[in-house]
């Protein structure tokens, strides 16, 4: 009987079907590189204000702490967004003509609030609490970044929730005295962090073995 195929279709059949698996292969890691490009996750990407308000100059420069405009962060869920008051109990006498100021002082004559542009923004599904992780020992910066070197403010982590959980799982790597939460800069040896971090963990009563919890976040 008469080959339908030549001998040689076995060997384009096996390198079709390689090819394949390794396309698809292939087709998953660029998928999953480009979500978590700055692209989608917007890390590192400067977001455009009605405003050009600089953390650096106002931070590391003027020496503001970060509750004098973030006045709710230790007590409530949300970290807060000064109101224009606040913004001009300083430019009503510095920097009174600047023409990058005008929205600020248009807000203050109309009563009409300021559209800040969220930069770190977690989905509708994820609960989030600034005051239990203030009052637990995680800084600022652990999740936003040295905010106190950015000209203009940006994301300075993905903010999904395998990131999460690298701290949920291991918050003696993390934590910090409650007085330095605020403190940016603070740097210590991976042994010096663990030794501190594990005390502090008994200290606030961490229950490190709930933290993973699906419902911690999702509720």
């Amino acid at each position: 009987m008469n080959q339908i195929f030549h001998p040689s279709m076995n060997t384009i059949a096996r390198v079709t079907i390689f090819g394949a698996v390794f396309f698809i292969i292939l087709l998953g890691g660029a998928i999953d590189y480009y979500v978590r490009s700055p692209s989608i996750t917007q890390v590192n990407v400067a977001i455009e204000q009605p405003v050009p308000f600089s953390h650096l100059h106002h931070v590391r420069q003027l020496g503001i702490d970060c509750r004098y405009c973030h006045t709710s962060v230790e007590d409530s869920s949300f970290a807060g967004i000064p109101p224009t008051e606040t913004c001009m109990t300083c430019h009503s006498q510095i920097w009174t003509e600047a023409a990058m100021l005008e929205p600020v002082r248009q807000s203050f004559r109309t009563g009409e609030p300021l559209r800040w542009n969220r930069v770190n923004e977690l989905a509708d599904f994820v609960y989030f609490n600034h005051s239990i992780h203030v009052n637990k020992g995680v800084g600022c910066e652990t999740c936003h970044g040295q905010v106190d070197n950015m000209p203009l403010t940006w994301k300075a982590e993905t903010l999904h929730m395998e990131w999460c959980l690298e701290c949920h799982r291991a918050p003696e790597r993390f934590i910090r005295p409650t007085d330095q939460v605020f403190v940016t800069g603070r740097e210590l040896p991976e042994h010096a962090q663990l030794a501190l971090g594990k005390q502090l963990v008994a200290d606030n009563n961490i229950e490190v073995g709930r933290l993973d919890n699906c419902d911690i976040c999702h509720r």
